[in-house]
């Protein structure tokens, strides 16, 4: 993830995107090109997603569930199964009626931790994934802190 974003970084300066599809779209590539696993084409399915839904609305909790969407469609996962999923849903609830807050994620934090991982890698270790951070979800949370700096 770290050199996904410093990656990103680099990206964004280099080819500075003049509108927000195209600055997503540049995003998107680069996750999917430099972060290995599942996180980068996840995230990048969900960049693309979003590079599309903004030339249609700039509702910020229509912008996130078109990237949720896909990232569900690509990764297969519910919400309750210890993934990045189980901070979007909530954060993206919370867009809709304009309260995302830090408490909203940090309650996502929590419940994801408390349960039992059944997608994904960490589904490998069973109930000794209970109590655990996912580092889907940790890094979903980031993302989200870093659109409440903004906003």
């Amino acid at each position: 993830m770290a050199r996904g974003a410093v990656a990103t970084k680099e990206a964004l300066e280099t080819k500075a995107p003049t509108d927000v599809p195209a600055l997503f779209m540049t995003v998107a590539q680069t996750l999917m090109s430099k972060i290995g696993g599942a996180s980068g084409p996840l995230y990048g399915s969900a960049f693309l997603a979003m590079s599309g839904a903004v030339k249609k609305t700039d509702d910020l909790s229509e912008i996130f569930a078109a990237g949720l969407d896909k990232i569900q469609q690509r990764g297969k996962a519910d919400l309750g199964e210890k993934t990045m999923v189980d901070v979007w849903h909530p954060a993206i609830e919370a867009l809709k009626t304009g309260s995302l807050t830090q408490e909203t994620l940090d309650q996502a934090r929590e419940t994801t931790t408390g349960l039992k991982a059944t997608k994904g890698r960490a589904s490998y270790y069973g109930d000794r994934s209970i109590g655990e951070p996912d580092p889907g979800a940790e890094s979903s949370i980031y993302l989200f802190e870093a659109l409440l700096a903004t906003l």
